[in-house]
């Protein structure tokens, strides 16, 4: 894509952060208040399921982030995959982008509606448990755990501004709140993660946007994670990605000092390493100059202190915000990077011959492989994407013992500046050897048609079953495919409106951000994404298998 053709798309970025960041409602689909049609009858206590039963726990399913769901967990095999079928909707008022992937645990549904809410749905029937109010948007998915020292479970999240909530898994009633970051660009979008009692918190920033004008001091934000006690929510340490704290650096033509290094924020949930008590985060662009050499990298914290172990660099020099693709450049760093940060988590994975790997896709359009054992060392490179500001690969891969499934992105906009999808350019989804980074399966671009505000490209998380993934498209339809030979095995237009369960008119549309989850032989979604030009929506679906 030509720059010109994306100026009109990237210079819309900081208006309409800023307005989710304020927490503005995007009235684009119509709605009807919500009431009390939802709840659930007879007010049901404690889970309706058993808590090490079937189950899909915070972003990747497991502390590897392989979002791989072994077949007793999902319940679904890939013969009852084209039996799917709509079981229940549930629509967030007020939206047009619905971006928080559901977690599902003891038979509850948890999982954040955009409308500063958090939400419990019974998992079979989509009723309402409780809703939490929250203080600023949720896109993070929910991550579950027994609360230390007491009887009680709770669920733990972020929202985009900065704060982590502990909330009863039960009840809804609130155990803490701690704000992890006070820049007032700050925000959690990847989930926490949890492991032995603490609570990993990865911190982004929207300053790529908001450092953009030539009065503003750009830019002071450093990405970084945040140790929580799951108890109580005390720090117990905080590391950055940039250890360097930005300093003065030069002005800028209008005469505003400016300052760096900044940016290198952390989009997604921390992957952890039990064997070598580590933890990996994959890292976003500089946002100002001097470059650092830990953005668009993987970088390794020492579990106990959150010392850096050592990173490992894709893309250097990378310093971008969003005044690159403006008329007025004045704020852009001379590095003018291409905008390839890391979306999605590492993914830890040993393979048949012990060897393991930390696997990653980036919105460059390849995927790396490193050897977590040597600091990263690089044991292969694929490329399945052109790449780009927009991907590339995007939010989320997935794995089984054998093979990464990676979706490709590369969206475009139709020439001419009008803000509309390109609808014969993106898309594309790959199986690569894990050993050898080989590719092993390929399901080309699937076609518009005539199909309106519709691209091909897959820029959702994937998530795979024994002998199946799950891709998601901007053109708002969910496959299926068999992961042997790529055959279609299912798909569903989920761009529609729906009858809900609760009062609150309802309406899919593109598919971006979070992936299904499937728990118990039934699938989870999300639908709805109009930040790009794509559809909106406002709904959270939930199919089952049902015989003919």
């Amino acid at each position: 894509m030509r720059r010109r053709d994306f100026i009109a798309i990237m210079a819309g970025i900081a208006a309409l952060s800023l307005a989710v960041h304020a927490q503005q409602a995007v009235p684009s689909i119509a709605q009807t208040a919500s009431t009390d049609i939802s709840k659930c009858a007879q007010n049901p206590v404690g889970f309706p399921q058993r808590l090490d039963g079937p189950r899909w726990n915070g972003w990747g399913a497991d502390l590897s982030n392989s979002r791989f769901q072994p077949a007793a967990m999902a319940g679904l095999t890939q013969d009852q995959v084209p039996l799917l079928r709509l079981k229940w909707a549930f629509g967030f008022l007020g939206r047009s982008a619905a971006v928080a992937q559901p977690s599902i645990v003891g038979g509850l549904v948890f999982v954040g509606g955009g409308d500063r809410e958090v939400y419990a749905l019974d998992a079979k029937s989509g009723c309402t448990r409780w809703a939490f109010k929250t203080e600023a948007v949720v896109r993070t998915a929910i991550s579950f755990a027994p609360i230390s020292g007491t009887d009680q479970f709770a669920v733990f999240f972020g929202d985009v501004r900065a704060n982590a909530y502990a909330v009863n898994a039960t009840t809804g009633a609130l155990v803490w709140k701690t704000k992890v970051e006070d820049h007032p660009a700050a925000r959690i979008t990847g989930a926490p993660t949890l492991y032995s009692g603490i609570l990993y918190v990865p911190v982004s920033s929207i300053e790529e946007a908001t450092g953009s004008p030539p009065s503003y001091q750009c830019c002071t934000f450093r990405g970084s994670v945040v140790a929580l006690d799951i108890a109580t929510g005390r720090q117990i340490w905080k590391g950055y990605t940039i250890p360097e704290a930005p300093r003065p650096t030069k002005r800028n033509a209008m005469g505003t000092q400016l300052y760096g290094p900044s940016g290198a924020a952390v989009w997604s949930a921390p992957t952890i390493d039990v064997q070598r008590q580590a933890l990996y985060v994959a890292t976003g662009d500089n946002y100002s100059d001097p470059p650092s050499e830990t953005s668009d990298a993987i970088v390794a914290f020492e579990l106990a202190t959150g010392r850096m172990l050592w990173h490992w660099q894709a893309t250097a020099k990378d310093s971008y915000v969003v005044s690159c693709f403006s008329a007025d450049k004045t704020n852009c760093p001379e590095s003018n990077g291409p905008d390839h940060d890391f979306g999605q988590s590492p993914i830890l994975v040993s393979l048949r011959s012990g060897q393991r790997v930390l696997v990653v896709g980036q919105k460059s359009g390849v995927v790396h492989a490193l050897d977590p054992d040597q600091e990263g060392k690089i044991l292969w490179q694929t490329r399945v994407g052109k790449g780009g500001p927009l991907g590339g690969i995007m939010w989320g891969s997935a794995v089984d013992q054998d093979h990464v499934y990676v979706a490709n992105s590369d969206v475009r906009f139709s020439p001419g500046g009008d803000k509309t999808l390109d609808p014969n350019a993106g898309g594309g989804l790959f199986a690569l050897d894990l050993a050898s980074g080989k590719i092993s399966m390929q399901v080309p671009p699937v076609p518009c048609g005539s199909r309106s505000r519709c691209s091909p490209a897959l820029s959702a998380a994937v998530t795979a079953i024994p002998g199946v993934v799950f891709s998601g498209g901007v053109s708002g339809y969910l496959r299926a495919y068999a992961t042997g030979d790529a055959r279609l095995l299912w798909e569903v237009d989920t761009a529609r409106d729906y009858p809900i369960v609760n009062g609150v008119s309802a309406r899919g549309g593109a598919m971006d951000g979070p992936g299904p989850t499937i728990v118990d032989g039934m699938l989870y979604v999300n639908s709805g994404y109009a930040q790009w030009g794509g559809l909106p929506g406002n709904v959270l679906l939930a199919f089952e298998v049902r015989n003919p």
